[in-house]
């Protein structure tokens, strides 16, 4: 009979004793009542949580060099508020530090050690907070998950020194620019299949804890996959990385069914969702007021003819009684 080596028993005996283990946790990963209590960043990372920090922090400031971000005091306290409650309720270790891009694009990534973006064409296309947080959830789990620095150590992305080159145009692969002139390595923002599975169904017991229906974490995905097929563009390139499939849109269906406990009552949607999403959409408006070329000829009436005057505001002619704004024809007396 042939006898195993004492380097290949030392191998089977380690793996007897870590297997249980793994299962555990596994199985406290899918226990929304253990957030908190275990360690799911856990796996090979050569880089600490101090070092993972600097390097969010770094990049954050060049994607704020970059960005235009909102200094809207009403629209950023609120926003930072909804992913500050997330991230209490989430296995984060790190402190989030959670800005706003003023950028039509549906998007929101999270960088390494806490820093998260969330552009404002996320929060206009969402129907409520609740669709909203289940995004922010999602990346606010890459984040707790340590995927970033996870995935750098498996040597899918360049490490720090290389990150200069980046940002100077280098290593094409590494980069991409988007509408908003943000230029992100997108190394630490894909990822693998299974880490983007995870970051599903931890995001999902975020949310789900801090008392969002989960259910909307599935509706605003589907609603952004039709949304890219029928005008395709629309969805930022980054936030397309890891987009919803079928396979991971059912995997969440049954990930609420078979772990979450139904609750007698959810936050889906508050007032203050409401007004920031008016507040957006009216700076919308102005914006494009402000870029209207004003070069171009413009069409007036007269008083009384029923029509708006096209001067680029808002206002109509008080005599204008068509509530559909339609020109009406009138015959000579």
């Amino acid at each position: 009979m042939r006898r195993l080596s004492s380097f290949a028993l030392a191998a089977i005996t380690a793996f007897a004793m870590l297997a249980p283990r793994a299962v555990y946790a596994e199985d406290k990963e899918k226990d929304p009542d253990q957030i908190g209590n275990r360690d799911v960043g856990k796996g090979v990372n050569f880089w600490s949580l101090e070092k993972e920090i600097a390097l969010g922090k770094q990049l954050a400031q060049e994607v704020e060099r970059q960005a235009k971000l909102v200094n809207d005091p009403v629209i950023s306290e609120y926003v930072n508020r909804v992913g500050q409650n997330l991230v209490r309720n989430s296995d984060a270790k790190v402190p989030f530090t959670i800005k706003v891009i003023d950028s039509d694009e549906v998007n929101a990534f999270a960088l390494p050690g806490g820093f998260f973006f969330v552009y404002t064409g996320l929060i206009t296309k969402a129907d409520s907070e609740s669709e909203l947080a289940g995004v922010m959830a999602h990346e606010i789990a890459h984040v707790a998950a340590r995927h970033g620095t996870r995935q750098a150590t498996k040597g899918e992305i360049a490490n720090l020194a290389t990150i200069p080159l980046i940002f100077m145009g280098g290593w094409g692969g590494y980069g991409i620019r988007q509408a908003a002139s943000v230029l992100i390595p997108m190394g630490f923002l894909k990822f693998s299949r299974g880490m983007e599975s995870e970051a599903d169904l931890l995001g999902l017991e975020y949310m789900y804890k801090t008392g969002y229906d989960p259910a909307a974490f599935v509706d605003f995905f589907e609603k952004i996959e039709t949304l890219e097929k029928r005008k395709p563009g629309t969805i930022s390139k980054v936030f397309s990385t890891h987009p919803p499939t079928d396979d991971r849109i059912k995997a969440t269906q049954h990930n609420i069914q078979e772990y979450l406990k139904a609750k007698p009552e959810y936050v889906v949607n508050t007032s203050e969702f409401d007004n920031v999403k008016a507040r957006l959409m009216a700076m919308e408006n102005r914006h494009k007021v402000v870029n209207k070329d004003l070069n171009k000829p413009q069409l007036r009436k007269k008083p009384g003819s029923g029509t708006t005057v096209d001067d680029g505001s808002d206002s109509k002619s008080t005599t204008d009684t068509d509530p559909d704004d339609r020109p009406t024809l009138k015959r000579r007396e």
